[in-house]
């Protein structure tokens, strides 16, 4: 999915609420669930999404395993095959090791790195 449909893919989820805004998690969220352990807005067993994209805003790199990835590619994996460590002590489970949903891992990646403010 190219990035300009992304975003407006996002900019259309957005809602003004009160001043603030508020975004509902994609479909493919629930397909894999995601939504299980992450929110947007606040930590429950994971981190919030969107504390997750702030950290990342601007890096361009993403090391898992020992090896250096650019960072929507290593975001991929580390989603793709689980990780742990950079977010405390729970660790994230493998949600496609083999590597078969690549397409929509990436899109849930750009999501929500698209949540940066």
């Amino acid at each position: 999915m190219k990035s300009s449909v992304l975003a407006g893919m996002v900019a259309a989820g957005l809602l003004a609420a009160g001043g603030a805004w508020a975004i509902d998690m994609p479909a493919l969220t629930k397909k894999h669930d995601c939504d299980i352990c992450h929110e947007i807005e606040k930590k429950s067993v994971g981190p919030a999404w969107r504390e997750v994209a702030k950290k990342y805003k601007g890096a361009t790199k993403y090391k898992w395993g020992g090896v250096e990835y650019g960072l929507e590619e290593g975001l991929v994996i580390a989603v793709s095959k689980g990780s742990s460590g950079n977010w405390g002590d729970m660790p994230m489970p493998a949600n496609d090791p083999n590597g078969a949903k690549k397409a929509e891992i990436t899109e849930l990646v750009r999501f929500m790195l698209g949540l940066a403010k």
